[in-house]
């Protein structure tokens, strides 16, 4: 059968993937966040530095009840676009995911039922234009066994990618896949968790377990774009701590991408690593980085030095306090943190607001928050932030402000910082900077 045009069109991926296991320094940063200022910086960083910008939303985050930020696909998507298109992103250098697509969501349901809610969402993120989709049918739902057969997860990711191919019209670019379920907990390790690189007879048997499965519901074409598996490279994050990437850990695993028909591995929770093992990563064929809470919890510091700044300057007042509007949304609505955070009143505290993990990201939609935000926002943006505070509280970006190159503004200062949280990510990639903070006015 012959494709037409859009069927046929090539995703910017494959080529980055080809290279990638060709030996060159080639991958993508995969920025996994809701937040407007987080996609806003990375589309900048990745317009800077003539990149494909990975933009992800989870099935918590975005689903067709609209997830815990409120959007659904399309509304996300939309959005988006048309931050690309005001920050000068070239359509075709963007690409739209959806993570984590299945039934996790539901998993108190009957498995058929949660299956269900699944299929409903990723038609949804299938017809919105999302290209990059990841099949994770690994959680048990109320009637399943503990733990699922990989036949299963298998069988269910196969009944997802044949949901997605068919919510499309057929002139649409038909999505890549990714596969694999090895996943470190969301939001890291708990303290003192062992971590293990995937066995490489694991990672063999969920190719091919999936690729029987793809078979066997006719989906023989639709593997064959099937462009990356998860693994676990041997890293994670825990509250206060981070376990780096031992690239001589992970040999064994990475030795197993030639057996992959052309995939590449995509690495998880790869949040707080350092310069050094984003490049290994990357070199040993870990192709897509994830970036999660690392992204948000370079927001909060840069909104919270915002704060400290603000403090010293005349016309303070308490109810510019984002930190003071947190804690009561954190201690109002605790299912976000209370599973995460162990110890006492003290050490509790502490955790909500500083931990790696960054369980505050889920209350920047929370009205009080945003309104704090707001008002900081606009008292910072209401008279000059004098170079000595910036100094003191933002020291990593005094130079670029005082040459101009950031603007003294709250959006500019806070989109500056969490580049500086992407940027390794970004070098790790294949491009190099003009600038890191080019594009943060």
């Amino acid at each position: 059968m012959q494709m037409n045009a859009a069927q046929a069109t090539r995703s910017p991926l494959l080529t980055i993937f080809e290279r990638n296991r060709a030996g060159e320094q080639q991958g993508v940063v995969s920025v996994c966040s809701a937040h407007p200022q987080v996609i806003r910086a990375a589309l900048e960083l990745a317009r800077d530095r003539d990149q494909v910008a990975v933009i992800e939303a989870t099935c918590n985050q975005v689903n067709q009840h609209g997830g815990y930020t409120g959007m659904t696909p399309e509304q996300f998507a939309q959005g988006v676009r048309a931050t690309a298109a005001d920050v000068g992103l070239p359509g075709d250098r963007l690409v739209l995911g959806g993570d984590h697509l299945g039934p996790q969501p539901w998993r108190a349901l009957p498995a058929e039922a949660a299956m269900a809610q699944a299929i409903a969402m990723i038609e949804a993120y299938a017809r919105a234009g999302y290209t990059k989709l990841h099949l994770d049918c690994s959680m048990a739902c109320a009637d399943d066994g503990e733990p699922l057969g990989d036949a299963v997860i298998a069988a269910r990711a196969a009944r997802m990618a044949h949901a997605a191919e068919a919510a499309l019209d057929p002139d649409a670019a038909r999505p890549v896949y990714i596969i694999g379920t090895e996943v470190p907990a969301p939001g890291g390790m708990g303290e003192g968790h062992a971590i293990v690189p995937t066995a490489p007879a694991s990672v063999m048997t969920t190719w091919r377990v999936h690729d029987q499965a793809f078979a066997d519901a006719g989906l023989g074409d639709v593997f064959a774009r099937v462009v990356a598996i998860v693994v676990q490279p041997g890293l994670d994050f825990g509250n206060e701590d981070v376990v780096r990437f031992v690239p001589g850990d992970a040999a064994d695993l990475a030795g197993t991408v030639s057996a992959l028909g052309g995939a590449v591995f995509e690495a998880h929770s790869t949040d707080y690593q350092d310069a050094d093992s984003f490049r290994a990563l990357v070199q040993m064929h870990f192709a897509i980085l994830k970036v999660g809470p690392a992204a948000t919890f370079a927001l909060r510091e840069a909104i919270y030095a915002l704060e400290c700044i603000a403090r010293e300057l005349p016309g303070w007042d308490a109810r510019f306090s984002v930190r003071t509007a947190v804690e009561s949304a954190m201690l109002a609505d605790p299912a976000h943190w209370i599973s995460h955070y162990a110890g006492g009143p003290a050490q509790q505290r502490y955790l909500r607001h500083f931990s790696f993990s960054d369980r505050v990201r889920y209350y920047w939609t929370d009205l009080t928050v945003a309104s704090a935000v707001a008002a900081l926002t606009g008292f910072c943006d209401g008279l000059p932030l004098p170079l000595p505070l910036i100094s003191q509280y933002l020291p990593q970006h005094a130079s670029a402000v005082a040459d101009g190159t950031v603007a003294a503004t709250a959006d500019a200062l806070c989109r500056a910082h969490i580049r500086l949280a992407l940027a390794p990510y970004a070098d790790a990639c294949g491009v190099h900077a003009r600038s890191d903070t080019v594009g943060a006015r």
